[in-house]
């Protein structure tokens, strides 16, 4: 494998399958597989999973709620996905611990870094929940942070498409794909790749960002190996 350390920033969204919203069974044990995989072969794994399929803060505080009750309840939602899939992790034989920002011991560790470092180190998989712990962060900018702190090689969003375009693909079929990026380029282009404070934390901390399509079987192996199946964004 091309990478030893790897954060993986999945999407809530992409837990719903072809539903419109909640979790599908199906989807989470397709993910299992595919990370079960990667983890065969040695690579240590975080994991930052969205909220997007149960609740977004940021929908809640454009529908006239207090933005930082909404965000905590965003927060909540994220540890229900993520221990839908630890159980779907150990259902495929993946050994995996939550650990939340946001203490809730009866279901889950919370987050220290030196005991993530070791569940890395001891073959576990690490499912970081309740993003920073705090209102006003997104899942994206949480990723970036815990790909920092566990010394990640690099972050990965998987998504529905095959990398970065310079407008949405599945909107205009003319829409341009890049292989690679700068995150300035990212930055002045406005490119939805994740918000400005995560794409400038992992510029600040040369955190290399790749983007590729989780739908695909194998993709993650081959994203984990260093094949150009995506778009890279580096320095």
């Amino acid at each position: 494998m091309h990478y030893k350390r790897i954060l993986l920033k999945i999407s809530g969204e992409a837990l719903m399958g072809d539903g419109a919203y909640g979790i599908s069974p199906e989807t989470i044990e397709f993910v299992a597989r595919e990370i079960r995989t990667v983890h065969a072969d040695g690579v240590q794994l975080g994991l930052v999973i969205g909220a997007g399929n149960i609740f977004r803060g940021v929908a809640g505080a454009a529908g006239g709620m207090n933005r930082a009750s909404a965000d905590n309840m965003g927060m909540l939602a994220t540890v229900i996905n993520a221990l839908a899939m630890q159980d779907g992790l150990e259902k495929a034989g993946v050994s995996c611990r939550v650990m939340s920002a946001i203490s809730m011991r009866n279901v889950c560790e919370p987050y220290v870094r030196a005991h993530a470092l070791e569940h890395l180190q001891q073959g576990r998989v690490v499912i970081f929940a309740a993003g920073t712990g705090n209102p006003f962060f997104t899942t994206d900018t949480g990723g970036v942070l815990r790909a920092l702190e566990i010394e990640a090689d690099v972050i990965m969003k998987a998504t529905r498409v095959d990398g970065v375009y310079d407008r949405d693909p599945e909107k205009d079929e003319n829409a341009i794909r890049f292989d690679r990026l700068t995150y300035t380029r990212v930055l002045q282009d406005e490119l939805r790749v994740m918000d400005a404070a995560g794409i400038s934390l992992a510029r600040d901390n040369s955190l290399p960002i790749f983007v590729f399509n989780m739908k695909t079987p194998g993709n993650i192996a081959r994203a984990a190996s260093g094949e150009e199946i995506g778009t890279l964004i580096t320095g």
